[in-house]
């Protein structure tokens, strides 16, 4: 399926490019997430009488975006987690967790935006992860869990 991508989509395009997809990845998430729309002749010229507005909505998501990383760069988060003698947790710290520990110092962050290339964390130690806000805007970000033991 053919669309029209209405915002920046991480490995697929810019706003305004015409891309083919996988019909169930444009009707299930594209679509729904009004990210995309159908490249019909009639969407394309509503996009183009749109693009500016739309042009200027991005630029405005991308400073935010980059205003956020500027606050959150270089950030140490401290997340205490039940943990054994052995220094492993009783559970896991997850990208939910940090998120929430992010909101909490005043950093607005969805949990779909922080990034553990390896799962979540089992053990007590620090750890170097990513935060994206924005496709073009990605910020490392210190963690350290602490146990406490039972």
């Amino acid at each position: 399926m053919q669309v029209i991508l209405l915002d920046k989509v991480a490995k697929l395009g810019n706003l305004g490019d015409v891309v083919r997809v996988k019909d169930g990845y444009a009707r299930n998430f594209l679509i729904p997430t009004k990210r995309a729309r159908r490249a019909t002749e009639t969407a394309l010229k509503e996009f183009e009488a749109r693009r500016a507005e739309l042009e200027k909505a991005a630029a405005e998501k991308l400073a935010a975006a980059q205003a956020l990383g500027q606050k959150l760069s270089g950030q140490t988060v401290r997340i205490t987690q039940k943990a054994g003698v052995d220094g492993r947790l009783f559970g896991s710290v997850t990208n939910a967790d940090i998120a929430d520990a992010l909101v909490k110092m005043g950093c607005e962050v969805l949990k779909s935006q922080v990034r553990l290339p390896n799962g979540p964390f089992k053990t007590v130690s620090e750890h170097t992860i990513e935060v994206a806000p924005h496709p073009d805007v990605v910020v490392e970000v210190t963690v350290e869990i602490h146990g406490e033991h039972v």
